[in-house]
Parts: C-alpha cells; structure tokens; sequence
C-alpha cells in the first residue's frame, strides 16, 4: 500500500517570491554509484565548466535571489549559505563535486546546472503531509551529519511535515532523518526558485531532475499540484 503523502505552501512563503515544485518517485533503486550515469554527469560536469568559466557566481541573479530570501527572513548569507551556492562555489573555486549517491549526485547536477535548489527526501522518515511555511521557533530540527536537535529561529521559510520536524531548512540544511540512503524507494523531490527565476524554469528543472532519476534508478513519477493554503 502507498503511503499518503500530501504537499502544500503557505501563501506567506509564496509572498516572499519563493516558487516551488515537488514531485514523488515510488520505486526507485539507489545506488552507490551507477556508471552509466557516471558517464553521462562526467559529459554534463564538463559543459557546465566551460559554460562558467571566466564568470563570478556571486553575479548570477538566481544566486542573488536566494540571498534576497535570506535578507527578508532576517538570516546573515555569510551564515547561511543557499545549496546551489555552495555547490556552485565549491566547483569553481576547488574543481569538485561531492559524490554521495546516484540520486542526490543527480539532484546535485541539476541545481549546480541551474542555480535552483534541490533537494530529496525519503518518504518512509517523513511523517504525515509536508508543509512549506514560516517556522514557530518550536520545529524538530536535526541537520545533515548531526545526532542532536538545534533550534531554529522564527519566521524561516522551511519544510515541515506533520510531526513538526523540518525536513528542510530554507534551501541551506537538509537534515539526518530523512537523508536519502541506497535503501530509499520512495522519494520526495523538492526542486525551489525565487523571485528572480520564472515558474516556467523551474517546471523545467524538475522535469529534468525527474526525468533524470526514472532513466538511472527507475521508479513512478508524480508532481504535486501547488495550491497555497489559508494560515
């Protein structure tokens, strides 16, 4: 039997400029490294390089817009640095891209490709339905690599399931419980733009991150419809 699993945004969060995608994949089969895929992300890490080359990520505009979501919620960007930033200054700065599995190293691809966020998390640690809205300061929040809670500050825009855990701090921290694993089957697929990037791209993007995982680790694609709801 499938387990429900239902996804929805605040219109707090939508007013803030942030636009969202998500998606679920039933069925999917991990690996630690799947060299068929290592071939095509080899092919895909060399025209992203020359793509980049000679240019200062701090001057993409999609980039920016993640610090802009930061300013508005009150988070230092020297403290809080957005994913695709990160992984985009790691690449250019240090030549590397971090392998983890197929999957993430997938999702990794695509946000280092597109500046957008993206992220995976395993249904079967997700408790109930997923809420993207501005956080109480009360959430169940354990980072990526950590054993113990720490708190977050009220008003951050995160991913909170049912049980009030976060799944995903703003587009900066995913967190240990629902990391995706080789043994994950079942995935939710979160793929966030801002107020510098069109609907449109970011519909793009997460067909391609989608499209991505179904041709390497297989599974059933679904998205979610994106209707706000009243807090």
């Amino acid at each position: 039997m499938v387990k429900p699993l239902g996804f929805n945004v605040t219109k707090e969060v939508l007013n803030l400029g942030v636009k969202v995608i998500t998606a679920r994949i039933i069925g999917v089969n991990n690996s630690e490294i799947n060299q068929d895929f290592e071939i095509y992300k080899n092919e895909e890490l060399e025209n992203i390089k020359k793509k980049l080359t000679g240019k200062n990520y701090k001057d993409d505009p999609i980039l920016q817009g993640f610090r802009d979501l930061h300013t508005k919620v009150g988070r230092s960007n020297r403290d809080y640095v957005a994913s695709p930033e990160g992984l985009r200054r790691l690449f250019l700065e240090r030549s590397r891209f971090p392998h983890i599995n197929t999957v993430v190293d997938i999702y990794n691809l695509v946000s280092l490709k597109s500046g957008l966020a993206l992220g995976a998390h395993d249904v079967d640690k997700i408790q109930g339905n997923v809420k993207l809205c501005l956080t109480k300061g009360d959430e169940i929040f354990i980072p990526l690599g950590a054993d113990n809670q720490v708190a977050v500050f009220p008003g951050e825009y995160c991913y909170v399931d049912d049980g009030n855990n976060v799944i995903c701090r703003l587009e900066v921290l995913q967190v240990e419980p629902t990391k995706i694993t080789t043994s994950a089957q079942d995935i939710f697929i979160i793929v966030e733009g801002n107020a510098n990037t069109s609907f449109e791209y970011v519909a793009e993007m997460a067909k391609e991150v989608c499209t991505l995982i179904k041709r390497y680790c297989g599974g059933d694609v679904s998205f979610f419809p994106q209707a706000a709801i009243d807090t």
